[in-house]
């Protein structure tokens, strides 16, 4: 017999990414602009969830994360345009523009003024830790009386 029980109320943020995301390649998963999304790896550990984002065409600075709410929002908005001097004149010109937005609903667990983030090597990494009362806690004997 077990005392244990588990409960599905409360998904992770790994089950809600599986859920909503990745199976779904409805034209959400693509931008505006009919490209794809930037690839997301969401890993978890006792003390923190930690969201990869593979960027590499972008800068820091193309990036915006806001968080209303329970909700983390990474999104970005590039423009190039190639400039042409005066007298010259177009055989070819090619605009760039790059948009995408993706949304994640963080669980109670997070501990949202913590949140930090930075660009590395073509990778946006947010780390989003736990509250203290959340992280697990080591296993504790009972004295029988």
């Amino acid at each position: 017999m077990s005392l244990v029980k588990f409960s599905n109320q409360f998904p992770t943020l790994f089950d809600r990414f599986f859920d909503n995301d990745l199976f779904d390649w409805s034209n959400k998963n693509f931008s505006l602009t009919n490209t794809t999304l930037p690839s997301v790896n969401i890993l978890e550990d006792d003390s923190s969830y930690e969201v990869e984002m593979a960027a590499p065409s972008l800068n820091k600075d193309d990036f915006k994360i806001e968080l209303n709410n329970d909700v983390l929002t990474i999104s970005s908005e590039k423009k190039n345009e190639n400039e042409t001097k005066e007298g010259q004149r177009y055989t070819r010109k090619e605009f760039s523009y790059q948009s995408f937005s993706r949304s994640f609903t963080l669980p109670d667990s997070v501990d949202s003024d913590k949140i930090k983030a930075k660009y590395e090597n073509g990778v946006l990494k947010v780390t989003i830790p736990k509250r203290e009362d959340a992280k697990p806690r080591p296993v504790k004997q009972i004295a029988i009386e």
